[in-house]
């Protein structure tokens, strides 16, 4: 089963969640805006991208320069914004097992299979 993190208004996000249900694949929607994943959720999922938390981010949002946040900022910082604030994660991510992937492109999704 992935576990799919989906802001049905992304179209990437949307798009994303296609590519997989066309596949076969067995989702589990997460709409991660209302459900935050916690800072302990967010570093295990890091882990299993193997990517620092900047590379997890959506830099380009508004709240992220509202927060003073750099990309050089600390990563516990970094995980606990995002935590605090999910618009932040980037999106769509997909976890399976011990995999992890960020669906940008959309395509990226599929080395979960």
């Amino acid at each position: 089963m992935i576990e799919y993190w989906h802001n049905p208004r992304c179209s990437k996000s949307r798009a994303g969640l296609a590519l997989l249900e066309e596949k076969g694949a067995q989702v589990e929607v997460r709409k991660y805006l209302e459900d935050a994943p916690s800072a302990d959720e967010l570093r295990a999922t890091l882990a299993l991208l193997n990517v620092p938390a900047i590379d997890m981010m959506r830099t380009g949002e508004k709240q992220f320069k509202e927060l003073g946040l750099t990309k050089t900022t600390s990563e516990d910082a970094l995980i606990a914004a995002m935590a605090k604030h999910p618009i932040l994660i980037e999106r769509p991510l997909a976890i399976n097992g011990d995999k992890a992937a960020i669906g940008r492109p959309p395509e990226n999704l599929l080395d979960l299979l």
